[in-house]
């Protein structure tokens, strides 16, 4: 799974020239997520396990009063995690999440952790979705600091001027808690067990928040935990030469086509130069390299950064080619 990451990713086309021959470029290098899952695992079924049956509605509905929510929103909240999971995930990623139509599992209805799904249970949904893995939204729970705020703040105006507060809280936040579980059917192995808690602030309108803002919170929070399974990002920077050695108009004819992204022409014009065994081929040599790193063929460019040191003693080669050496180690 490591190498089917490290292979996706994107140079940022933005050359800084420095003074006299050099330049460099930025590239965008992937980093391992936090969730690496088996190369046998490609297609998972996300099931919403947060609710409750009918029959124990009545404590969830004690707990959403005293939490300041409104009784049945996080069923409808819930949901919006599910669908940030979906659309976080599909369409970045080789993996594939699908979501069945008529499948409902039902849990504690609170923050309070259910037990594991047996696992001829996660064997048979995966069966039925045709999925390799099960991601359950075990729990779900919402509040928000609205009335909270609003007590605190009345409470301080007595205590300072005698009065109550006639000044209206202007902000609230609203904050979701979570816990996902990732099952392995096939292994009988928890991949992914994760505790999350996700905040969002909103301004109030005459002393309520948008109607949707638990549901922008919740589908904040499905993209925010789905982001385990996403590679991400930091940026490197590489060295080039933006000229050749004495006048060279291939050399720079291949740096021209590398500043507007055109790789393939600079690669060709940098080749020439090296065939010519003049003066310029170690640098040039070293462009191939660098090109062929942003093309993504880690090989290719550690064989000319090879080259460019063994044959014309480019100095700047041989810390290139240990850089991609290691980055080839990586890549394994």
């Amino acid at each position: 799974m490591k190498n089917i990451y490290l292979l996706y990713f994107t140079a940022i086309l933005l050359f800084l020239s420095s003074c006299g021959s050099s330049g460099h470029v930025y590239l965008n290098y992937p980093q391992e997520p936090i969730v690496l899952l088996p190369n046998n695992i490609n297609d998972i079924v996300l099931v919403n396990r947060s609710l409750t049956k009918d029959e124990d509605k009545n404590a969830e509905t004690m707990e959403a009063i005293s939490s300041g929510e409104i009784a049945g929103s996080d069923k409808i909240a819930s949901d919006d995690a599910i669908k940030g999971v979906f659309d976080g995930i599909n369409n970045k990623s080789h993996i594939k999440v699908v979501i069945p139509e008529t499948l409902r599992l039902y849990g504690t209805g609170t923050r309070q952790t259910p037990d594991l799904i047996n696992w001829e249970k996660v064997t048979e949904i995966c069966e039925l979705a045709n999925a390799d893995a099960l991601l359950v939204l075990e729990t779900f729970d919402s509040n928000s600091d609205i009335i909270r705020n609003a007590v605190s703040e009345q409470v301080s105006s007595v205590i300072i001027t005698g009065k109550p507060s006639t000044r209206l809280p202007s902000q609230a936040q609203v904050n979701v808690k979570s816990y996902w579980r990732l099952y392995n059917p096939e292994a009988k192995t928890i991949m992914d067990q994760h505790q999350q808690t996700y905040y969002m602030n909103f301004n109030l309108l005459n002393g309520l928040p948008p109607v949707n803002a638990l549901s922008e919170t919740a589908y904040a929070a499905g993209l925010d935990y789905i982001n385990r399974y996403l590679p991400t990002y930091y940026r490197v920077k590489r060295e080039m030469y933006k000229k050749g050695k004495g006048s060279n108009s291939t050399f720079d004819a291949g740096w021209r086509s590398a500043e507007v992204a055109k790789w393939s022409d600079a690669i060709a014009n940098w080749e020439e130069v090296v065939r010519l065994e003049n003066k310029s081929s170690g640098r040039a040599a070293l462009n191939i390299a660098v090109a062929y790193e942003v093309l993504g063929d880690t090989d290719l460019a550690l064989q000319w950064a090879q080259r460019a040191y063994s044959d014309y003693g480019d100095k700047l080669s041989r810390d290139y080619a240990k850089i991609l050496l290691r980055r080839k180690r990586f890549e394994l």
